[in-house]
């Protein structure tokens, strides 16, 4: 429903550390005014009401895997976009670990010219550094592109980067925002190898965390945070999963004056150890879900502003490839669509504030990537709006899994809050698990 005119009325506007009743009017993609009432002007506005609902500015998630090119039995970015605005995500970062891998400008525009036919949601992409791409890494244009991305241990698609000297350079050498996977892989090796002499291919789940361990870890995010300081590169750190690594950290300045900043996924606030018993490898990730502990010093990590971000690393898997021994089982899950219920059942429970939601899944990403007029309900800005009720319980299930691949880590879990209505740049795109035809998605540019 491609809608040039919108008025929301009555709403619960959640913006800059705010709540406060208003309407909110969007013109042509933008947010054209917000103020306590505002009437329609003319019979080609659609209304609204949404009394009792709360509108959010649309979750930016600054790390998915959609799997296209090449893994499109997985997931594809039509599928995945359209999952993502269901849970109220209406701009996306999609990471370089594809096939082939997005470490070239032609793959990389290449991707770029499928989201323009397919995706439901902004998009933008990182651009992935290898041990011998530099060339190509200088070539990156830091207005149009989200930034780059090294894995300093293996995941899905091997990209991983242990030149030392060669990872020295690309820092010294790119202006670009440095996202990385922080994992050390001879720890990791040294670890698979001695549960593979004592199991055999089918190690138990609840060795995941122990290969891949707090040291494993903390080994590598304090090399890429000492690599950071030694170069002034600015370094953003990917999914960070246990108590150790959050010392490397500070909350002592405000975001926008930080050049070292980290982020929490969703599973590491959700799962612990305690959860791979009944789960198996449906909560598989690397780097693991570790122990209560971790959890909640991440969670303690995030209120305090020591974690910046929160994201999904949404990297879907059939459930046939989950279905394996632990060494052929991938890593990974789709977290998209399920992403803010869960969340917002953390502030059902009294453990954060919407307005800290708002800001570590809408305004951070924003501010730490320096996304142009997204991430607020602002007027001037581009209209991608969610709108909330925080009464309306469902259930995780087959019926209402949009990814392709069909299933869930949350699938029995019912929740207490609904998305109902996703507004991407001032269109209606999603209500109330009824998805409309509308690709007005635009490619995400930075202020930088």
């Amino acid at each position: 429903m491609i809608m040039n005119k919108v008025l929301i009325k009555n709403t619960n506007i959640i913006n800059e550390g705010k709540i406060f009743n208003g309407d909110v009017y969007i013109e042509n993609g933008f947010f054209k005014e917000i103020a306590s009432q505002i009437s329609a002007k003319s019979p080609d506005v659609q209304v609204f009401d949404a009394e009792g609902k709360y509108l959010l500015p649309g979750v930016i998630d600054d790390q998915v895997h959609f799997r296209e090119p090449g893994l499109t039995h997985k997931a594809t970015i039509e599928t995945e976009s359209k999952a993502a605005i269901a849970g109220g995500i209406t701009s996306f970062i999609e990471m370089p670990n594809t096939n082939p891998q997005t470490t070239t400008i032609e793959k990389l525009e290449e991707k770029f010219e499928i989201a323009a036919k397919t995706s439901y949601a902004n998009y933008s992409f990182m651009f992935g550094g290898t041990n011998d791409n530099l060339e190509e890494i200088l070539k990156v244009d830091r207005k149009k592109v989200a930034g780059l991305k090294l894995f300093l241990g293996s995941s899905t698609g091997n990209m991983l980067v242990d030149n030392l000297e060669v990872l020295e350079k690309i820092f010294s050498s790119t202006d670009l925002l440095i996202s990385v996977h922080c994992e050390d892989e001879e720890t990791i090796k040294n670890n698979t190898a001695k549960y593979k002499e004592q199991y055999g291919e089918d190690i138990p789940i609840e060795m995941h965390p122990i290969i891949r361990s707090e040291e494993a870890c903390y080994i590598s995010s304090s090399r890429a945070v000492a690599l950071a300081k030694k170069t002034g590169a600015r370094l953003h750190v990917f999914h960070l999963s246990t108590a150790k690594e959050l010392a490397l950290f500070t909350n002592k300045i405000p975001l926008k004056d930080k050049k070292i900043t980290a982020e929490v996924c969703i599973h590491h606030l959700w799962f612990s150890d305690e959860d791979y018993k009944e789960k198996g490898t449906l909560i598989k990730w690397n780097p693991a879900v570790k122990t209560s502990k971790d959890r909640k010093a991440l969670f303690k990590a995030l209120l305090n502003d020591k974690l910046d971000v929160i994201a999904t690393d949404h990297a879907p898997h059939t459930k046939e490839e989950k279905d394996n021994v632990y060494t052929s089982a991938p890593s990974g899950g789709p977290l998209v669509q399920h992403a803010l219920p869960a969340m917002l059942e953390f502030y059902h429970k009294g453990e954060i504030s919407l307005e800290k939601i708002v800001e570590k899944m809408c305004h951070n990403p924003a501010i730490l990537f320096q996304v142009e007029k997204r991430g607020y309900i602002k007027e001037g800005y581009c209209a991608d709006a969610v709108l909330v009720d925080l009464n309306a319980p469902w259930t995780v299930n087959n019926d209402n899994i949009a990814y392709k691949c069909g299933w869930s880590p949350f699938e029995g879990t019912t929740f207490k809050s609904r998305i109902t209505h996703t507004f991407v740049n001032g269109s209606l795109v999603y209500k109330n698990f009824k998805f409309y035809d509308v690709k007005n998605a635009q490619r995400l540019t930075f202020d930088r």
